[in-house]
């Protein structure tokens, strides 16, 4: 079988190609699909359409094939989304929202993110007090990705720049309402006619 194999180069790389389409298929995203597809089909061309020059066609076609494996690859990115669902670091889980699966306290508890990946769910711990299942919870760090601290979305009060923000929009409405005259116009006295002074006097 192997000396088959060996003398005859197109089957070679159709049985190669094959084995790293199966090995693609048992681990998706090593991106072994593309080298499979390529020797794949310059193997099958190969066996189908033998020639003399066989190993210099071969390898044209394999390296053309691979292009093109490689160009639909990712253009379509068959895993999906373009990589916009995936978690690319531990990092980009702080601020994530999710809400609690299990009590956290500052020893035990899981949450399941809104954009948690492939899987969602983190044990999680809280910085002081209880987090009851079902709240809502903003990740305030990432901890490595193992387990996250978290932070109840209701017991985030105002911090120093909400209140410096209200006071600037209290601020610019009451200047406002100065340059409005306080906010309602006041209607002019009618001016007195001739005839009311002459009668008056």
């Amino acid at each position: 079988m192997v000396e088959s194999l060996v003398g005859n180069v197109p089957l070679l790389l159709l049985v190669v190609g094959l084995v790293l389409m199966v090995l693609e298929a048992i681990s998706p995203g090593a991106h072994l699909i593309v080298i499979g597809i390529a020797l794949v089909g310059a193997g099958l061309i190969g066996v189908l359409f033998p020639s003399p020059l066989s190993p210099i066609i071969l390898a044209g076609l394999t390296l053309l094939i691979g292009l093109a494996a490689a160009y639909v690859y990712n253009e379509f990115d068959f895993y999906g989304g373009k990589g916009t669902a995936r978690t690319t670091d531990s990092d980009s889980l702080s601020g994530v929202t999710g809400y609690v699966t299990e009590t956290v306290t500052t020893r035990t508890g899981e949450v399941k993110l809104d954009e948690g990946g492939f899987a969602p769910y983190y044990s999680a711990r809280t910085t002081d007090g209880t987090i009851e299942e079902g709240e809502e919870v903003i990740v305030i760090d990432p901890g490595g990705g193992n387990v996250l601290t978290v932070e109840s979305v209701n017991a985030i009060g105002e911090d120093e720049i909400d209140r410096a923000l209200a006071r600037d929009e209290a601020t610019k409405g009451a200047d406002r309402e100065a340059a409005d005259g306080g906010g309602e116009s006041i209607p002019d006295p009618e001016p007195e006619t001739e005839t009311e002074t002459e009668n008056s006097g």
